[in-house]
Order: structure tokens, then sequence, then C-alpha cells
């Protein structure tokens, strides 16, 4: 698919159905577990065995990645024994892709037969007792987006993939969260591990100081662009979902501090902290059932 064409298409389920027969026609893997790499965190596919890779642009239909960070492909393989399908870069509503197309990749992944869903992302650290390069696992989320209109379930829905109000209660796994927290403890990693509540944003654009304090009123720990369009669709699909946030910069809450937010800051970080990131994911898969 062009990058500039098609953004606002809604697939169809015998189009999503078509990707994923595409795909297993394609790939010896039958995966249950599905990882999502964000922004700086794509190293995360060198720990694959065997890899088997696909450029989205060489998937019938499937968006295509137009972000710096986000290399665009969908990587089959083997992580700590397991069956895992990544993507190595996902797509944004600030690209200019409606919701529907942002989630084209979770619902293909459940037509897979993918289970559970590892969501990374980077983020920006609104709880001031969180430093930069430390790692937030997602206790909750607040969706800018939704609670505006803007729903990856907005429209007709699709009784094949889930009902038409799915409970967003839990939709974190509480027992994932706990194993999470259990592994960065065994790796000696707690001294940078929190846990929080992400707020998802539209983007491009970083948040004003007035966004940030408002955030932070309303119980966010940390702000991003992705992740919660993908959790909403795949506990739609009746997926389990982690979500791991790397924070990558501090916030700027106060209208006295001079520093300014860059995406080249944010790739920075990420790349120094994906090794732990991998190291927490590997550890972290190798013990699912």
């Amino acid at each position: 698919m062009n990058p500039n064409e098609n953004k606002q298409s809604n697939l169809t389920y015998e189009e999503l159905k078509m990707i994923a027969e595409y795909l297993q026609k394609n790939t010896k893997y039958r995966p249950a577990i599905g990882v999502i790499c964000g922004t700086g965190l794509g190293d995360l596919i060198n720990a694959l065995q065997d890899p088997n890779t696909f450029p989205y642009e060489t998937i019938p239909k499937f968006p295509v990645s137009t972000v710096k960070g986000h290399s665009g492909n969908l990587v089959f393989g083997l992580l700590s024994g397991q069956q895992v399908v990544c993507m190595q870069g996902r797509f944004h509503y600030y690209e200019g892709y409606s919701l529907n197309m942002v989630t084209t990749p979770i619902r293909v992944m459940h037509l897979l037969g993918v289970k559970t869903l590892i969501v990374t992302n980077a983020a920006g650290g609104i709880n001031s007792s969180f430093k930069v390069g430390d790692v937030m696992i997602l206790k909750d989320h607040i969706s800018l987006l939704s609670l505006a209109g803007e729903n990856p379930l907005r429209g007709s829905n699709e009784e094949r993939f889930g009902e038409r109000f799915p409970s967003m209660n839990n939709c974190y796994n509480k027992e994932l969260r706990q194993l999470a927290k259990n592994t960065s403890n065994e790796l000696n990693f707690s001294s940078f591990v929190q846990e929080g509540v992400y707020a998802c944003v539209g983007g491009p654009s970083f948040e004003t100081t007035a966004e940030l304090n408002y955030l932070h009123r309303i119980g966010a720990d940390a702000v991003g662009m992705s992740t919660v369009h993908e959790v909403i669709a795949a506990i739609h699909c009746g997926m389990k979902c982690l979500g791991i946030s790397l924070i990558t910069n501090a916030a700027i809450m106060s209208y006295d501090d001079d520093n300014v937010v860059c995406h080249n800051e944010v790739l920075e970080v990420g790349k120094k902290r994906s090794k732990d990131i991998e190291t927490l994911v590997t550890h972290f898969v190798q013990k699912l059932k």
C-alpha cells in the first residue's frame, strides 16, 4: 500500500482474513504471542531465532510505517522457545491513518491465533518520581481520543471479533502485570521499573505545559501517542494485554523550564535502554504458558 493512499480505509473481515491467510501460507509459524515494538525499541527483533520477515509494503492491503524509528516489518520467529509475531514499527493516528487502519495488525494477529499481546512504547514521564530511562508497566490508560469520540471500535460492530461494548476494566491483565514485575525483580531491574497510568493523545505535536499539568491532575503518569487504540482492539478480540512504556523524556511541567522535547532525544534513550527491554520481554515470554 502506498503510504499516502487508503489511510482512511476500513478493511472488512474478509480482507483481514485474506491478509492472515497470505501470511499463514508464507510462514511455518503459528504464534500465540504478539509483540509491538515501539519507537526506538525495534532491536527486540534481534532476539528472535530463525526469523521470517515480511516488510509491510509486501503484505496485501497492509498499512506502511512512515515515522523515523519504525522499520516497518512484520517478523515471525522464536523468542525463548515460544512462537511469536512482532511488529517492528507501528502505525499512528497522526500519520493520517484511521484508527481502523492503525489497529489492522491487531485483528490480523487475532486471526493468526494470537492470544497474548505485549505492547511497548516510548513515553514522556509526567510523574515527578519517574526518571528518563525508567520502564513503566501499564496498569491502566486514559484515552483522550476515545473520550472525544475517536475509538477503533467506532462504526458497525464486527461480531466475529467481539461484542459491541467490551469492558476495559483490567485491560492490562493483572496476572501478566504481576508476572512482568516478578520478572523485573528476578533480573534486578526493580530500581528502574515503575507501574502507572498511560495517557494517549493524538500528536504529532508534543504537549503544552498546560496540557501536561491537566494530564497530571487527571491521573496520568506518562503520555504518548500510541498503544491505547491497539489495546482496545485487542481486548475486543479477546486477547490478554501487557503494556510497557520506556520513559524517554521528562514532561515539561513548568513555564520556567526552558528545555525542549525532540524526537531524536526519544530515539537516543530508546537505544540506551533497548537491551534491558529486550531482556525483560525475553524472560517474560519464557514464563508464559
